[in-house]
C-alpha cells in the first residue's frame, strides 16, 4: 500500500503514514489520519520515497483513514471556536492557582482524545491541580507540554523581516542550531536587533548558507598567509568569500584585491591578518543574540498526562 509524508498538528509534526488499500493522494490534500495522539487533520506533502525518508529523522508512523469532507471542515471551525473559549478558561485556572507559567496555545485533537496545553516556564511547575481541574471541565485527557521561545514563535508568529511567513511555521520541521560565528563568517551585521528573528534568537536563515560559505572559504588562503601571486609576494588581509577574492598587502605596502586564481603559492599559512606588533582585534563571543549559549536548540519538554 502507498505511504506518504504527512504534516499534522499545530507543531507541524512530520510522519510517514500508510494509506488504506490502493487509495492515492496528491500533494496538499487534507486527510484524516490516526496518530499516536488520536485522530488528527493532516496535509499530504509527498510520497514516502527513499529521498524523502532520507531527510526525515525518526518519523512517526500512522494511518491515513480518508480525505476530509465538508462535514470535517465544519467540525474544524467548531473546534477552533471551542479552543478559543478553552484557552481563556485555562488562563483563568492558571491565574487562580497563581502558577508561574505563561500559557502559549491550546490544541484540541480532532478526534477529541486529548487537549494539549503549550506553556512557557523558567522552572518546573507543579500543575497537578491544574490538570485535574482542566480534565474535569473538558472531559478529556490533558497533556501539558513545556516549550521554548523558538517553539512559541512557531506557534504564534506570522511574518519575518523578509516579508515572508516565518520559516519555523512553514517548511522547517526542526529548529537548526545557530551561532554568532555563522553571522561573522557571512559578514552579516552583528547588531542583535537585526539578526534576531521573531523569537528573539538568531535567525534560522543564518544557517542555510553557512555550509556553502565554509566550503568556499576553504578554497581561499587563510587570513595572515604569506603568498606568491602574479603581482609578487604579499600577505592576506581579508577574504571576499562569495566573490572568491582576497585583499593582499604586497611587500611594497600596496594593497590589492586579487582573484583566488592569481595565487601561485601559499608559503606560510597564518591565522590572523594583523601586522607584526599590532594588537589583535577584540571579537564578539560566540553567543546567541537571545543571550543563551553558542549552540541554540529547542528547549526540552516536560510531558504530563492525566485521564479522568
Amino acid at each position: 500500500m502507498p505511504k506518504y509524508v504527512v504534516r499534522h498538528g499545530v507543531m507541524r509534526n512530520l510522519g510517514v503514514f500508510a494509506s488504506r488499500g490502493s487509495d492515492v493522494f496528491f500533494r496538499g490534500a487534507q486527510v484524516i489520519v490516526r496518530t499516536q495522539r488520536g485522530l488528527e487533520i493532516g496535509e499530504i506533502l509527498c510520497e514516502a520515497n527513499e529521498l524523502a525518508l532520507a531527510n526525515l529523522q525518526d518519523p512517526k508512523n500512522g494511518q491515513i483513514l480518508r480525505e476530509t469532507t465538508v462535514e470535517d471542515s465544519g467540525e474544524l471551525r467548531r473546534l477552533f471556536e471551542q479552543q478559543k473559549q478553552e484557552f481563556e478558561s485555562c488562563q483563568r485556572h492558571i491565574d487562580r492557582l497563581q502558577l508561574d507559567m505563561r500559557l502559549v496555545d491550546l490544541e484540541r485533537i480532532y478526534g477529541g482524545e486529548r487537549v494539549v496545553v503549550y506553556y512557557l516556564a523558567e522552572d518546573r511547575i507543579d500543575f497537578r491541580q491544574l490538570v485535574k481541574d482542566l480534565a474535569t471541565e473538558y472531559q478529556t485527557r490533558i497533556e501539558m507540554k513545556q516549550i521554548g521561545v523558538r517553539d512559541e514563535a512557531k506557534l504564534l508568529a506570522d511574518y519575518g523581516d523578509c516579508g515572508k511567513p516565518v520559516c519555523c511555521n512553514t517548511h522547517l520541521s526542526e529548529m537548526p542550531p545557530v551561532s554568532m560565528r555563522m553571522a561573522k563568517l557571512q559578514k552579516a551585521t552583528l547588531d542583535p536587533s537585526k539578526i534576531s528573528g521573531r523569537c528573539g534568537r538568531l535567525k534560522c536563515c543564518l544557517r542555510y548558507e553557512y555550509d556553502t560559505y565554509q566550503e568556499l572559504q576553504r578554497e581561499l588562503p587563510p587570513l595572515g598567509s604569506e603568498i606568491i601571486t602574479q603581482e609578487g609576494r604579499g600577505r592576506v588581509l581579508a577574504q571576499e568569500i562569495l566573490a572568491g577574492r582576497i585583499l593582499v598587502e604586497m611587500e611594497d605596502m600596496r594593497r590589492l584585491t586579487l582573484d583566488n586564481s592569481a595565487v601561485l603559492t601559499v608559503l606560510k599559512r597564518g591565522a590572523s591578518g594583523r601586522k607584526l606588533g599590532e594588537k589583535p582585534q577584540t571579537s564578539l563571543p560566540d553567543v546567541d543574540a537571545g543571550g543563551d549559549s553558542d549552540e541554540i536548540s529547542t528547549a526540552d519538554t516536560d510531558d504530563l498526562t492525566l485521564e479522568e
